[in-house]
């Protein structure tokens, strides 16, 4: 989620039908740790303007820090908040477990630093990193007393080094009282080979089994044969007997130093799960932040006037499948047609017409999904310059979906969808309906997308239908707010291009395709004095339809005007206040510097080092600075006061 407040949630259907689940989880590839993961696939639209504009602005500003080669420290970064968590109350971690939790400690100190390192324009991801506090000092303590194979050092505590010393030795003795055994001459006769082995923590010999009673001691074990018998002699025993006893001194000092190390993280438990939290949620920026640049995207402008306008606009998905798909060796990768698409620009419903698998179905769901994108606080594969409104639904009926469950022919299916949409939507949503009217008698079918569309205008919401239905074509020159859009079609090819038209209605195409593919002449001919009977003024219908072309091309013009001319104003306005900050900035320098006096410390510029002020001469504007072993007269243009 990029947002914690109660806030209706979006149609999951909807969500499901666009396959947003997988653009989650290609978002969640980018992500550092789990962390991070976890939260690209739990990811939520918002509907609340603020927060989704608090988050495209943080993303902006982590790809301008990839760009500059500042990518945030995350490696030892582990999901410990449970650790810290059970040590907080009482619990004595393991030593693998402290380990976990100290990678994680120090990944807190090198996020530190590198909020520090930021350019002070980057001031949201400052402000996010400001939560984060150093706890590389815990992490330290813990690296001092555990190793990086998770055993704890001699060095943890005096008395752990003072036990392990008197094993040492003890061991010591053990070999030395072996080494003494296997030089007897007599007890070699009676041995199967002439080593000792290892039996748990025991030294035994392995004695011929007829002569076990010439050996006094423990038998710990019996070969598989029965020919040998280990036998720990009784000298070694007992040694091993206090060998017992100092292992047991040891685990309980173990014990003790795991404890004491728990206590110190339980310590900083609060803060380093609230640094998780902001490590978590800034892992999820910088996956959003590197998916942005890898699908070649740009932060979109969120608006609350119900204005869409996505230009070159293209499906993600479809992009990753073609990245992906395997082609021969040096061959680029086939293009995708973007298309520009506007809403609540002029009009607020958009008839897209066409030829089937002419990209009607791709360009309903390129806008669905980008704007469900925009709203989980993303970048937007299109270019500079798109708008996305913050709309409370998006809904959708697309595709085929009979359900057998409930025996539902696919007309009666589309029909119970629909009648769901209308009993949420509202001005604020985005319908997108895919072949409106279709699976029963056109008339009839035309019939009611004509309805369903006055519907929609009266409802006042944004919507994107598309049709194959001859009489929805002319809907929108019967009403201002409707508009038609068409996918462009190859004749010649007999392939959609996928671009798509706005003003334009699309043909079906189909006695040209049907000549192309050589039908007999004189059945064309009949075709076309059909055609020509049912359709009476099309002659009428193409007049207005240029028209139509020739003011929504001016209408294009004149909207990507004044997106330039924006952005310019918003350009100038941002140069502007730098240079405001700038000049601000420097009289609050110049006071400082005014205000110097002996044993201040300043930074030089032209030795990158501080020093301390030995002499004040306002009126040369200089200072003499004592830097090392000499002192130096500077300008007061090259020195920073230095705060304590």
């Amino acid at each position: 989620m990029i947002a914690s407040e109660p806030l209706p949630t979006m149609d999951p259907h909807t969500l499901e039908l666009l396959e947003f689940d997988k653009v989650r989880e290609l978002l969640s590839t980018y992500a550092a740790s789990s962390l991070g993961r976890d939260l690209a696939r739990q990811l939520e639209p918002s509907t609340d303007a603020a927060t989704i504009r608090a988050e495209i602005a943080l993303v902006t500003e982590m790809v301008d820090a990839l760009v500059a080669g500042q990518a945030p420290p995350f490696g030892g970064l582990h999901d410990v908040r449970l650790l810290a968590r059970r040590a907080a109350i009482g619990t004595a971690l393991t030593a693998e477990q402290l380990l976990q939790v100290a990678e994680t400690l120090t990944v807190t100190g090198a996020m530190y630093r590198y909020r520090m390192r930021l350019n002070e324009r980057l001031a949201g991801l400052i402000e996010l990193l400001s939560g984060v506090e150093d706890q590389g000092a815990v992490a330290k303590t813990i690296g001092g007393c555990i190793d990086g194979r998770g055993h704890v050092l001699d060095m943890a505590s005096r008395e752990l080094g003072v036990v392990r010393q008197k094993l040492y030795e003890l061991d010591e003795k053990v070999k030395a009282e072996v080494r003494r055994l296997l030089r007897d001459p007599e007890l070699r006769k009676i041995l199967s080979y002439p080593n000792a082995t290892v039996n748990g923590d025991h030294y035994v010999l392995p004695v011929a089994v007829n002569h076990r009673h010439k050996v006094e001691g423990i038998v710990h074990r019996v070969s598989g044969t029965g020919e040998t018998v280990f036998v720990e002699p009784a000298s070694i025993a007992r040694l091993s007997a206090d060998r017992v006893t100092l292992k047991a001194e040891e685990d309980r000092e173990v014990k003790r130093i795991l404890r004491r190390l728990s206590q110190e993280l339980g310590r900083v438990s609060k803060p380093l799960c609230w640094s998780i939290d902001l490590l978590a949620k800034l892992d999820l920026v910088t996956a959003k932040a590197r998916f942005s640049r890898d699908f070649d995207m740009y932060p979109p402008s969120i608006n609350s006037e119900g204005k869409l306008w996505l230009r070159d606009a293209r499906h993600p998905l479809l992009q990753h499948i073609i990245r992906n798909e395997p082609r021969p060796e040096g061959t680029p990768p086939r293009a995708i047609v973007p298309i520009d698409l506007r809403l609540g620009l002029g009009f607020n419903l958009l008839v897209i017409t066409g030829p089937n698998t002419g990209g009607k179905t791709v360009t309903l769901k390129t806008a669905g999904l980008l704007a469900v994108m925009a709203q989980c606080g993303l970048h937007l594969p299109a270019n500079e310059g798109s708008t996305v409104p913050v709309f409370d639904q998006v809904l959708s009926d697309i595709g085929d979906e009979q359900s057998l469950e409930q025996s539902l022919s696919t007309f009666s299916s589309h029909v119970t969808r629909i009648a769901h949409i209308f009993s949420v939507a509202n001005e604020r949503s985005l319908v997108l309906l895919d072949e409106l009217g279709a699976g029963t008698d056109p008339v009839e079918g035309a019939a009611l997308g004509r309805a369903i569309l006055d519907q929609l205008d009266a409802i006042g919401a944004r919507a994107i239908v598309t049709t194959h239905l001859g009489d929805l074509k002319t809907y929108a020159f019967h009403n201002e707010r409707a508009e038609n859009g068409a996918v462009e079609f190859d004749v010649e090819t007999l392939r959609p291009t996928y671009r798509l038209h706005i003003g334009q209605y699309g043909m079906s195409n189909a006695l040209k395709i049907a000549r192309r593919l050589k039908l007999p002449k004189e059945l064309l001919k009949r075709a076309h004095k059909y055609l020509k009977r049912r359709k009476g003024k099309t002659g009428e219908l193409a007049r207005l339809q240029e028209l139509r072309a020739e003011a929504e091309k001016a209408k294009v013009d004149a909207l990507a005007a004044q997106h330039e001319a924006e952005r310019q104003k918003a350009e100038y306005e941002r140069q502007a206040l730098a240079v405001e900050r700038e000049r601000r900035e420097a009289e609050v320098l110049n006071e400082r510097r005014g205000r110097l006096k002996v044993h201040d410390r300043v930074h030089v510029a032209r030795f990158d080092a501080v020093g301390k002020v030995v002499k004040v001469d306002a009126k040369k504007q200089v200072v003499s600075v004592s830097l090392g072993l000499g002192q130096w007269e500077v300008p007061f243009d090259e020195i920073t006061p230095v705060d304590d």
